[in-house]
């Protein structure tokens, strides 16, 4: 099933000229309109009108974050503020918050795209779709409401929080796909079971998650607890939001809609480009985008492009889900590890992922880490004999596992919630904060 079959089948070499020629344009249209990609070219001797070749783009440098928050708010835009119909920004979890822009043909581009990666998860018209996103400067629950009203499906805009309303709309309104983050469809799973939902008789078919890093273990377990088919999708703000790329029903990995954005994957630390199916840092060139035009930004977001045609029949290459971001990742005693991973191994160790923090600290020069898991009712249940012991064993598995020791220590699940989800009532849908480094504190 497609929503625009002809580009989203597109062949090769079409879709490489088609690039070509949106490229040239947009070039050509921030020489003239944003002081700042004008002077870069004028350093490097840059002409927009020699640009013949695809190849050529890597004679550009980066777009970096550092660069979105020195041109604040409006020193990116390649469009008069008159043109401008909305204002989203980034979640600033990183830093001061990026203000991008878009005209209104960028929203109707961008509805389609998200159309187009819903279509690919297996949404129609006939869906009832309930965003728990939050509908605020995050581009998440706008994006993924106006993609929905292209589709043509209901939209139910829950927004994020308040769990009890959430169960009480899939249950009353029908609902029959969810968007939010991996995590809080979790969240979600915990609070019907507490309140002795029988989620088989809800109307739950599909699942459209992202806005974080998850794992393949906790896709199987959203399937099984939430009994819907999950998908993966990616959309960062800087460069649109939701409808970047997205999975198909094979899930294997995410389709990018390569007709409007043209990737590369680069060594994180050297900046140079990695030959396809290696691990790198996912960077972003819009080809389409009027109002805030993106040249090679480097998203944070590390991942690599998959080998391969998918089985979908669609020719759009396709991205491994992210493994994480090039600043989530923590070094420990010289070791760097992904949240992800630490998810991986406790969704081994204890068949589902509870509620979990890490602190990292240091003592007498030394760095420690200390692993934070919600006592869940789960993890104290009389199958689990001996949970103390069980904590041992998992801080065996991931000293093997991850090279490195890691303290485990038994909190209050409500706790790690509200540490987890600082700005948020609990788990209300916001991106997890795994991580808190008290080394430079």
């Amino acid at each position: 099933m497609y929503w625009q079959r002809e580009q989203e089948c597109m062949d090769r070499e079409e879709l490489a000229q088609l690039q070509l020629e949106r490229l040239q344009a947009t070039l050509t249209r921030v020489a003239r309109n944003v002081p700042f990609y004008k002077k870069i070219f004028d350093d490097i001797h840059f002409d927009p009108d020699a640009f013949l070749d695809l190849s050529q783009l890597a004679a550009l440098p980066f777009t970096t974050k550092t660069d979105l928050r020195d041109n604040y708010p409006y020193g990116l835009f390649a469009v008069p503020l008159r043109e401008v119909v909305r204002l989203h920004a980034s979640s600033g979890t990183t830093g001061k918050a990026v203000v991008v822009g878009y005209t209104r043909n960028d929203l109707a581009r961008w509805a389609d795209l998200v159309a187009r990666i819903m279509t690919m998860a297996g949404l129609t018209r006939d869906d009832v779709l309930q965003i728990a996103f939050g509908y605020s400067l995050f581009t998440g629950g706008f994006g993924m409401h106006d993609g929905a009203q292209r589709l043509g499906a209901s939209v139910i805009p829950a927004s994020s929080g308040h769990t009890g309303r959430q169960i009480q709309i899939i249950q009353d309104y029908r609902t029959t796909a969810l968007a939010c983050t991996p995590s809080y469809a979790l969240h979600l799973a915990d609070a019907m079971e507490a309140a002795g939902v029988n989620v088989n008789a809800l109307s739950l078919r599909w699942g459209l998650f992202g806005a974080e890093t998850w794992s393949e273990a906790m896709r199987a377990e959203i399937q099984d607890r939430l009994k819907l088919t999950a998908t993966d999708n990616y959309g960062i703000s800087e460069v649109m939001g939701p409808g970047v790329a997205g999975e198909c029903l094979q899930q294997r990995g995410m389709h990018v809609n390569e007709d409007h954005f043209l990737i590369e994957i680069v060594d994180p630390l050297t900046g140079e480009l990695l030959p396809e199916g290696e691990l790198g840092e996912l960077v972003i060139t819009t080809l389409t985008k009027e109002a805030f035009p993106m040249l090679r930004f480097r998203t944070g977001d590390l991942t690599r492009i998959l080998p391969g045609p998918c089985p979908c029949g669609r020719t759009l290459r396709r991205i491994e889900r992210i493994r994480g971001r090039s600043d989530d990742m923590f070094i420990v005693k010289g070791v760097n590890i992904f949240p992800s991973q630490v998810e991986q191994e406790l969704v081994a160790m204890l068949g589902s992922a509870p509620p979990w923090r890490i602190e990292l600290s240091r003592e007498a020069h030394l760095d420690h880490a200390t692993l934070y898991i919600g006592a869940t009712d789960q993890l104290l249940s009389d199958q689990m004999k001996d949970p103390l012991a069980r904590l041992d064993q998992v801080s065996a598995r991931m000293a093997s596992a991850l090279g490195v020791h890691f303290q485990i220590r038994l909190a209050d699940a409500r706790q790690v919630e509200r540490d987890l989800y600082p700005d948020t009532d609990g788990a209300a849908g916001g991106k997890a904060r795994r991580v808190l480094d008290k080394r430079m504190i």
